[in-house]
């Protein structure tokens, strides 16, 4: 057990010293899951938006595949993402395999159906009647959207912080297609794994405590915005 405790204390020593390795690690894995959840958040917003207020042809076929997409393993999207990258692949022209483009690719994958999934059950949460009233009160479509937006907000910000949970924890896509490479690709996750396998568990505990103190933070900031909220209605 004495090894555990003297990790423990090494990692915060590496915490309080600073390093700079550790310090690109964790600004590129926010530029990263920050740039793929705030891409996923533009996707799956108005399409959710879009299963949740219309009935149409083929509707219960894209839920599933919704749903679906919010339970894929992130080694599936990985391979996928690989396909579609690789050199030879279908978009091997724009020669993204191994770059920070291609994580955010894969990460976009990943959390898109969860804020899309969420968006739904948000919306379709409100009462049916609301709409036909703020149409019948003289509001457009756009208005009567951006409405219903501002009422299931709490379960819009609930979307947006699964999104942003889904896409920073994840390590299989990120491996696959980013390589792990120092100072280019290597995010939290991915070194955390490195260094765990190379038994520097100093460094992987350090880099442990990062990445749940990220998540920590993010999330609570968006909770107290969403209790404010809730608050106030």
């Amino acid at each position: 057990m004495d090894w555990i405790w003297q990790g423990f204390h090494d990692a915060f020593n590496l915490l309080l010293h600073g390093d700079p390795e550790i310090g690109f690690i964790t600004l590129l894995t926010l530029r990263v899951s920050g740039l793929a959840t705030l891409i996923s958040l533009v996707i799956g917003l108005p399409f959710g938006t879009l299963l949740a207020l219309h009935h149409f042809r083929g509707r219960r076929l894209l839920l599933g595949l919704v749903n679906t997409g919010m339970a894929i393993p992130p080694v599936v999207v990985g391979l996928l993402a690989a396909i579609l990258l690789w050199r030879s692949g279908p978009l091997g022209i724009l020669n993204l395999i191994y770059t920070p483009s291609a994580m955010i690719f894969a990460q976009v994958i990943i959390a898109s159906p969860v804020i899309t999934g969420l968006t739904v059950a948000a919306l379709e949460q409100l009462d049916p009647r609301l709409r036909l009233q703020l149409l019948g009160l003289g509001a457009s479509q756009w208005q009567m959207i951006a409405l219903l937006w501002w009422e299931a907000r709490l379960g819009l910000l609930a979307a947006l912080m699964a999104g942003f949970g889904r896409a920073i924890s994840e390590i299989g896509a990120s491996m696959m297609i980013g390589g792990n490479i120092r100072f280019q690709t290597r995010v939290l996750t991915t070194a955390i794994v490195l260094e765990t396998g190379k038994g520097n568990f100093d460094r992987a505990i350090a880099l442990g405590l990062i990445l749940l103190s990220l998540a920590f933070m993010i999330n609570y900031v968006l909770t107290l915005a969403q209790q404010r909220r809730q608050s106030r209605s």
